[in-house]
């Protein structure tokens, strides 16, 4: 079954760093592009980061330019795109989604309202908790 799955969340101080992968299993990424959500108890889905299927363009929420980074190895056939996560605050905390755009320009991939289609996928997502 194909699937995204992330990994890399945990529990770490104000300040800190932490790196979440969104793995492809079952099929590759090179004609997705990606981004990033996140959900905080009692907020709205807010997108955090999204990078286009090539690479080249990236975007990110205003709230975490400047200390986070996405990116994606070019290769082909690449099942694996990364969300480096520096000077992480209280804020930040919640589950981290990663989801698939099947041909969708990047930008789509960092709005809040999307919703994936029969040819997207959606992660379960992974929990990142940033203590004060």
């Amino acid at each position: 079954q194909s699937q995204l799955v992330e990994s890399g969340g945990g529990l770490v101080q104000s300040g800190g760093s932490l790196r979440l992968s969104c793995a492809a299993s079952g099929f590759s990424l090179d004609y997705y592009a990606i981004g990033w959500f996140r959900q905080a108890p009692g907020k709205e889905r807010e997108g955090v980061s999204c990078i286009g299927h090539r690479g080249g363009i990236t975007g990110y929420a205003d709230s975490v330019k400047g200390r986070f980074t996405i990116s994606r190895d070019n290769a082909e056939n690449t099942t694996t795109v990364y969300l480096q996560m520096n000077n992480l605050r209280p804020e930040d905390t919640g589950v981290y989604h990663c989801a698939a755009g099947w041909a969708r320009p990047a930008q789509a991939m960092c709005a809040p309202s999307f919703r994936p289609g029969p040819k997207d996928y959606w992660g379960e997502g992974t929990l990142v908790t940033v203590s004060p």
